[in-house]
C-alpha cells in the first residue's frame, strides 16, 4: 500500500490524494501553514490521517521556532494550534491530536526540546493509529459472514488513516482471514472519494470491488446483493450519533428498510463525549464549485445556488454496532458508549 505520510528532512511528505488514481504524487509541507492548506484542500483527508497530519504540523511549527530563533516559542505554538484547529471543523481527531500535543508545550522547555517532544508525539500518533486499526479490523471481522456482500461509502481505508483503515481495515482483516467477500463502493459525490480512492485501494489489495453510483445503493440492497454496510466516522457523540461523509445517513435509512446491519468502525479518538446529540456536531460547508463541476469541467449552471455540506449525521438508533479497538458497541446508547470508551 502506498505510504500516506512520512517525516523526512524536517518536512512532512503527504500523498496528494487529490491526484489519485490518475497520478501518484506527493505534497511537501515545510511549515504548519502548508499543513493547513493540505488539510483544507483534501491533499490529506480522513479523520485519523488529519489528526496525525496536524500533529506533524505542530512539529513543523516547533522546528520553525528552532530555525528562526522565535523568542516566545510557546506562544507561537499555541497560535499554530489554533490555526490548525479551524482547518476542518467536523473531524474530532484533529482536536484530539492537537490537545495531545499542547500538553507538551510548557514554558520551561527549550525550543529544541519542544521540537523533539512534539515530533515524537506525532510519530507515536501515526504509528499507534496503524496498530489500533489492525486491532479494530480483527475485532470487526467477527461481524463479517464467511461469504458476504459489503457496501461502503467514501474512503475509510489506508488513505484516510495511518496506513490500514477503519471500515476498510475491517474489510481487509476479513479478506486476510480468507472470507469470501465482495465490496460495493459508492462513488461518493461530489468529490468521488469512493471511486478515486476506495476502488483503487481495494483493487491494489486484490479485494473484489464493484463501483456504484450513490443512487444505486437502494437497488443493490433490494436485489439482495448487500449483507451489511460498514462506514467510518469523523465524530461520534456520547450516545452514538455518527457524523460521516454526506450520504451516510441515506445508507443507514436504506439499510434499516432492508433489514441489513449498519456498522461503523472508528477508533476511540473519534468519540466526542462532550456532545450528546448529533445536532451539536459542527458540519463543514464546502465550496459550491465542488458540486457545480467535476475535475474542472462545469456540469451545472454557473451561478446555480448550491448546498454542499461535507458530512451528515446518522442517529444512533440506525446504527447496529460501532467497532472500536476496545470492543464492539452494540445498539449504541450513552451507557453502552461510555462503558467501552471510558474503559482502560
Amino acid at each position: 500500500m502506498i505510504e500516506t505520510m512520512r517525516w523526512e528532512d524536517n518536512a512532512l511528505i503527504l500523498l496528494d490524494q487529490t491526484k489519485l488514481p490518475l497520478e501518484i504524487s506527493f505534497y511537501t509541507c515545510q511549515n504548519y501553514q502548508d499543513v493547513i492548506h493540505a488539510i483544507k484542500g483534501l491533499v490529506v483527508r480522513g479523520a485519523p490521517a488529519i489528526g496525525a497530519a496536524a500533529a506533524y504540523g505542530m512539529a513543523l511549527a516547533a522546528w520553525e521556532c528552532c530555525r528562526k530563533d522565535i523568542k516566545n516559542c510557546r506562544e507561537y505554538l499555541l497560535k499554530a494550534a489554533d490555526e490548525l484547529a479551524v482547518s476542518r471543523p467536523t473531524a474530532v481527531n484533529l482536536f484530539w491530536a492537537l490537545d495531545r500535543v499542547k500538553e507538551l508545550i510548557t514554558g520551561d522547555k527549550s525550543s529544541q526540546q519542544l521540537f523533539y517532544d512534539i515530533l515524537a508525539a506525532a510519530d507515536s500518533i501515526l504509528r499507534d493509529d496503524v496498530i489500533i486499526n489492525k486491532k479494530m479490523g480483527s475485532i470487526g471481522a467477527r461481524l463479517i459472514p464467511q461469504k458476504a456482500g459489503i457496501l461502503t461509502h467514501c474512503n475509510a481505508g489506508a488513505f484516510a488513516t495511518g496506513g490500514y483503515g477503519t471500515a476498510l481495515g475491517v474489510i481487509r482483516a476479513a479478506h486476510e482471514e480468507g472470507k469470501e467477500i465482495k465490496v460495493f463502493a459508492d462513488e461518493t459525490r461530489p468529490l468521488l472519494q469512493g471511486a478515486r480512492l476506495t476502488a483503487f485501494e481495494l483493487m491494489e489489495e486484490h479485494i473484489p470491488v464493484t463501483l456504484i453510483t450513490d443512487n444505486m445503493a437502494g437497488y443493490v440492497m433490494y436485489k439482495g446483493l448487500v449483507d451489511l454496510v460498514i462506514v467510518g466516522a469523523d465524530r461520534i457523540t456520547a450516545r452514538g450519533d455518527v457524523a460521516n461523509k454526506i450520504g451516510t445517513y441515506s445508507l443507514a435509512v436504506l439499510a434499516k428498510e432492508h433489514n441489513i446491519p449498519f456498522y461503523v468502525a472508528a477508533p476511540v479518538s473519534t468519540f466526542d463525549l462532550t456532545l450528546k446529540s448529533g445536532n451539536e456536531i459542527p458540519i463543514e460547508e464546502r465550496n459550491a464549485q465542488e458540486v457545480r463541476e467535476i475535475f474542472g469541467y462545469q456540469t451545472a449552471p454557473l451561478n446555480v445556488p448550491v448546498l454542499n455540506p461535507a458530512f451528515d449525521v446518522t442517529p444512533h438508533y440506525l446504527v447496529s454496532a460501532i467497532i472500536t479497538e476496545r470492543g464492539i458497541i452494540y445498539s449504541p446508547n450513552e451507557d453502552a458508549v461510555r462503558k467501552i470508551i471510558l474503559s482502560s
